[in-house]
Order: structure tokens, then sequence, then C-alpha cells
């Protein structure tokens, strides 16, 4: 009952975002959550990392996804990284009782051997440091994409089609806040891809 309650409270949230300009949604989320630092950086830091089985993992693969990115470094420990952790397990519950479902993805950067967090959900992917990264590394490459000093752990949003859209930062956001930014995201119309994107798409 409480989920079906939670469904209809976002959508109906969703509606009254839906009505403010897409290109309001940063400035609008902004205003409601003060975690939420807006980016719009459209080319991310690259992200090295491998999947479980030793591959290398490319974000690419999730370009029509939205990604949730996270990190959980070796000694952030509690109560920040487990703090956000337990945190973005309830954005996912929520996430995955509506139909954003099959449009978001969430990617977390664990050591080498952590193994992530357990869950038997489809849309949740952990992933480790190449050789010679660590997750902690990687965390401070993505947070140089912040204005905002001193505030850890950092949770990424990543638009469908690769642009960095926005941060979350600490522990203390509103679950709902992210729910209903993620729900934004999945709503507009993915970005036309630049010509650098194009080449490069050719490329890979």
């Amino acid at each position: 009952m409480r989920s079906v309650v939670f469904l209809t409270a976002v959508l109906l949230a969703g509606r009254a975002l839906a009505n403010h300009p897409e290109d309001r949604l940063d400035e609008v989320m902004a205003e409601k959550e003060p975690a939420f630092e807006a980016t719009d950086v459209r080319r991310p830091p690259d992200l090295d990392v491998v999947d479980g089985s030793g591959e290398p993992f490319d974000l690419g693969r999730l370009s029509d996804q939205v990604v949730v990115l996270s990190f959980a470094p070796e000694g952030c420990g509690a109560p920040s990284c487990v703090a956000q952790q337990a945190l973005l397990a309830r954005v996912r519950e929520a996430v995955n009782i509506t139909p954003m479902r099959d449009l978001v993805t969430f990617v977390v950067v664990a050591e080498a051997g952590d193994g992530g967090e357990n869950s038997t959900a489809s849309n949740i992917i952990t992933v480790e440091p190449s050789k010679g990264a660590t997750a902690a590394s990687l965390a401070a490459r993505f947070a140089d994409l912040s204005s905002r000093e001193g505030i850890s752990p950092k949770a990424h949003v990543l638009d469908r089609g690769g642009r960095h859209a926005g941060i979350f930062h600490g522990e203390e956001f509103g679950y709902v806040s992210m729910v209903l930014y993620i729900n934004g995201l999945s709503n507009a119309r993915p970005p036309e891809p630049g010509l650098l994107d194009r080449v490069l798409g050719l490329i890979r």
C-alpha cells in the first residue's frame, strides 16, 4: 500500500515539475533541494573501471539511460558513504516501482574485492577501478566538476546521452528530490549529439 501511495505522489509531483520548461529543471530542483548542484558538463571525465568479469566498462553503453553514479572508496566508511548508499537504495526502490525502472541505471564504483552492495535489482551495476586507479581517485576526478568544497560523498546524475547533469551532495538530501529529478530527466528529450560525439561514435 505504501508503494502505491508513493508512486501516486511521485507521478503527481512529476507532472508539477513537467509544467516547467525543460531548461528550468535544474533551477527548479536547486530551489527545492539545497544539496543539489547543477553541472551541465557535456563530456564528463573518463571512468577507468572494469566489470565483474574484469572487462573494461564504458559508461557510453548506458547512453540511453539516466545514470546515477556513486563511489564507495576504501575507508569512506560510516556514516557518510554507508549512509549515502543506504539513501541511494531508497531512491532505487522508489524508481523501481515506477515506469522509470527501465530508463535508469545505478552504477557504484567500489574497491576491488569489495563486491559492492548485494542486490537482486537488474538496474544496479557494481564496477571496480582499473589497475592503477582507486575508487577514491575516480571519486576525486568527478568531484572536480563541483564548485562546492568539503562536501563528500557525491552522487552524480548523468542524463541520457552522457551529459553530466548534476550532483547530489552528502547523505542528507531528500530521496524524493532525486527521484523527481530523475523523473524530469527521463521525461525530457535526449540531447542531440554534437559533432565530436558523432565522430567519436564512428570510431568506437
